[in-house]
């Protein structure tokens, strides 16, 4: 019995301690998120004012939701560019960050450098640099004037597409990829450092044993490598599209934050949860497809 009161005792003042080390964080997540969303939900039902008093708050329903998806002209239009991007940009980061892994998991002289020099870009991604960064390579590779400088003229995307002949639709869609190439690129960094997580956590022995069998490289990735990673892959993707969404490059995003500096809470309220709502589904949709074609396929 004296030994069950001491274990007792000290579960409890273990489970004490560690409330005492999350109350600072719980008191932040009350006061920075919990309150700001319950307010930012209240806000997008209702038809603010911003007098001399405060903050004066009409309870109006769902006016501002119709508002934006009936009568506002570009809502639709902003949400319907970011979900296009997104589907675009998340397979294209998501291999691009594979294949990156790939390589740099292999054998060679300056791994480690190639490693840090890849990871690079989560470490100057906000601050000066990004800016002038993004200044210089601009959205467009084909107008920017370092490009210019760089390439010397040597390669136009339009004549290349001309060339090509392609549809006026699939045209459009290889340009946006080609001129967003820079950003997909230094989107990469984190999700590589994943795969490259992922790929070192593989058991040798299972490559081994495969090289005994005879298996290619190529059978040795599709029945060894890619199902090895899949828990890998689906936080690469939950992550990946959580970042395209939040980005300040998307679309809604960018426009709804200069609606707010504009003091207009109740409409961009109600504009952020309905993309929020949208994005959700999309996510869904996403991963509940990964993980009963692919996922459960493999387990």
């Amino acid at each position: 019995m004296k030994n069950r009161k001491r274990t007792r005792g000290i579960e409890q003042i273990k489970s004490r301690y560690g409330w005492i080390f999350i109350s600072t964080w719980l008191i932040g997540v009350v006061l920075f998120f919990a309150i700001p969303v319950i307010q930012s939900i209240i806000y997008s039902f209702s038809q603010m004012t911003i007098t001399e008093d405060g903050v004066n708050t009409v309870w109006i329903g769902l006016k501002n939701y119709k508002y934006i998806i009936g009568e506002h002209t570009d809502y639709l239009n902003w949400l319907s560019r970011s979900i296009t991007n997104f589907v675009y940009s998340l397979p294209i980061i998501v291999l691009l960050s594979m294949v990156l892994a790939l390589l740099l998991n292999q054998n060679f002289r300056g791994r480690l450098f190639f490693r840090a020099l890849y990871f690079m870009p989560v470490i100057i991604a906000t601050g000066v640099v990004i800016d002038l960064i993004s200044g210089m390579a601009g959205s467009d590779m084909t107008s920017s004037s370092v490009n210019e400088s760089v390439s010397g003229g040597m390669f136009s995307v339009q004549d290349i597409i001309a060339v090509l002949d392609l549809p006026a639709e699939i045209a459009e869609f290889v340009q946006k990829i080609i001129s967003d190439i820079f950003d997909l690129i230094w989107n990469s960094g984190i999700q590589t450092v994943l795969f490259l997580a992922g790929l070192q956590s593989i058991p040798s022995t299972l490559y081994e044993a495969s090289k005994v069998e005879g298996a290619t490289k190529w059978e040795e990735f599709w029945f060894i490598t890619f199902p090895m990673l899949s828990n890998v892959t689906l936080l690469v993707i939950i992550y990946t599209m959580v970042e395209l969404f939040v980005s300040n490059s998307n679309v809604v995003v960018d426009h709804v934050y200069s609606l707010m500096r504009a003091a207009i809470y109740d409409e961009t309220s109600a504009m952020m949860w309905f993309y929020f709502l949208s994005i959700g589904v999309v996510m869904g949709i996403i991963v509940g497809a990964y993980k009963k074609f692919l996922q459960n396929r493999w387990s």
